[in-house]
């Protein structure tokens, strides 16, 4: 998601690539939510797409919260569809117009969306970006440039994150 959560001159930037079928990714918001309730607007969590082949809705999921993020409520969204992830495994691209509603967004313009294509361009470019930067698996997580692959273990991950926000934020006080 282009988007950020918080305004653009936060000093750090956390890239969370998820698979938005992917149920270690809806593990993975308590690290987010942590992390955002630790830092407030001194991080700025960036959503960013790497839907796995082996999730058959996660690119349409992934296109459905970049159309969440046009109408205001990309995060929401993203934490109520990977809240559903073995609902959107079994029943596919009806549960993505669900959550949509539920939220008080615009279900149509997600179906138009979705047809007709907008966002895949967004996607497809977090998908090669993520490819070419090593993303095998979901969540990973960039910051400073440091890659952090939760694919495999979410074991100590926060903490790693944590070591280089602080040590980025106490690099930004010495200026």
């Amino acid at each position: 998601m282009s988007d950020s959560t918080i305004t653009p001159a936060s000093p750090v930037v956390l890239e969370a690539w998820f698979d938005l079928q992917c149920p270690d990714c809806f593990q993975a918001l308590d690290d987010v939510r942590a992390l955002r309730e630790k830092y407030g607007d001194r991080i700025d969590v960036q959503l960013r797409h790497f839907p796995l082949e082996k999730n058959k809705h996660a690119y349409a999921a992934a296109q459905a919260a970049e159309e969440a993020a046009e109408q205001g409520k990309d995060w929401p969204y993203v934490e109520a569809l990977l809240a559903r992830t073995a609902d959107l495994r079994d029943r596919g691209e009806p549960v993505l117009l669900e959550v949509a509603a539920e939220l008080g967004l615009d279900a149509e313009e997600f179906d138009t969306a979705l047809i007709d294509g907008r966002h895949l361009l967004t996607v497809d470019a977090d998908q090669a970006e993520g490819k070419a930067i090593k993303v095998t698996g979901t969540p990973t997580y960039v910051v400073a440039g440091e890659r952090l692959d939760g694919g495999k273990s979410q074991e100590g991950l926060r903490a790693r994150i944590e070591e280089i926000v602080d040590r980025l934020l106490v690099g930004d006080a010495a200026y």
